[in-house]
């Protein structure tokens, strides 16, 4: 593994030599939204409750009723309000987590949904009356997660998920390097898009189910992209290993980090550059190191075959071309990359 060097140093572990070649060429990144360009600790900023006679404590109670059952960090969100709240949980029966999508149960006699519209949509919930609160929390990047029970929308919960805080500076180096980027994220179109306004990327995949992202990918390729993944979950995976270039968050899921060309120790965004720049500088150094090992043997060869060089002359050309490949890559440990 290429990186006990100064890759171990800067925080970033390259494990092999092909992710130098391949970081080189990289013209598209594209980054898994949670845990990724956020801090992958959602938090509930807000319950509200519809139709009367339940409140929002009820309303919060179901959900992570379900959601316990459940790893997704929405999820997961939702059960830590709950216990913030100190809200008894309800047992729950015939449990089913839909992937990208929710999870559906029961408590008692009532079937119960908690999830996304499209689930809703496609268990006939009907949702018009609570499309403006909806649509108002996308707009601000909130998450609007529904609760629905007896086949009736009761309440929504909302989770937002912060922005780490060098990724606008991340997303502003990468394209001043000439590398486009693009965020994919299984939320809704409006919350993908007011997250990725708030950075300046340009391109969004949203609603992408988690065995999806990998298709995307392939997609870029075949329009001739050489892509770079960066993602940090089990889900992210597949994509890791289909993109030219796998890009894994160190402080995300072991899968990940296997699946991964490159690993990001810390995780910050601006490693991400900072990589893709050592990938470069690391291959530049290869190629003129190579060059004056080369040109010490071309110059010295013809010399000692016509008897023109003495052994002692050579001996010491050998030890000063192995002492400039040497001190050529230790000014790899000097460079500023970020």
């Amino acid at each position: 593994m290429v990186g006990t060097g100064v890759g171990a140093r800067r925080g970033i572990l390259i494990k092999d030599g092909e992710a130098l070649e391949r970081g080189r060429k990289i013209d598209v990144v594209v980054l898994d939204k949670t845990g990724t360009l956020t801090e992958g600790r959602p938090a509930v900023t807000d319950v509200i409750a519809f139709n009367g006679g339940v409140g929002s404590d009820e309303v919060l109670r179901i959900a992570a009723s379900l959601e316990r059952f459940s790893e997704h960090p929405l999820g997961q969100a939702i059960l830590r309000a709950a216990n913030e709240r100190n809200i008894a949980l309800a047992g729950v029966d015939d449990f089913e987590n839909v992937a990208g999508k929710g999870v559906r149960g029961r408590i008692g006699n009532a079937p119960l949904i908690v999830g996304n519209i499209r689930l809703m949509r496609e268990d006939g919930i009907s949702i018009n009356d609570a499309m403006p609160q909806i649509e108002a929390r996308e707009a601000h990047a909130e998450t609007a997660v529904l609760v629905a029970s007896n086949r009736e929308l009761i309440g929504i919960v909302s989770v937002a998920d912060a922005l780490k805080s060098d990724a606008k500076a991340a997303i502003e180096a990468l394209h001043a390097e000439g590398i486009a980027t693009a965020m994919i994220t299984g939320d809704n179109a409006k919350t993908a898009r007011a997250i990725a306004d708030q950075i300046g990327i340009a391109e969004v995949f949203a609603e992408v189910l988690p065995q999806d992202k990998a298709e995307q990918v392939r997609e870029l390729q075949g329009r001739g992209r050489r892509v770079a993944f960066v993602g940090d979950g089990i889900n992210d995976a597949p994509a890791l290993a289909q993109a030219d270039l796998g890009i894994a968050i160190g402080t995300g899921t072991d899968i990940a980090i296997e699946a991964g060309n490159i690993v990001l120790v810390k995780g910050s965004p601006l490693k991400i550059i900072e990589a893709l720049r050592l990938s470069r500088l690391t291959f530049r150094t290869i190629k003129q190191n190579l060059f004056w090992a080369f040109f010490y043997n071309i110059a010295a060869i013809p010399l000692a075959a016509l008897g023109f060089l003495n052994p002692m002359i050579a001996a010491g050309a050998m030890a000063i071309s192995s002492v400039s490949v040497v001190g050529n890559s230790l000014r790899i440990r000097r460079q500023k990359l970020v």
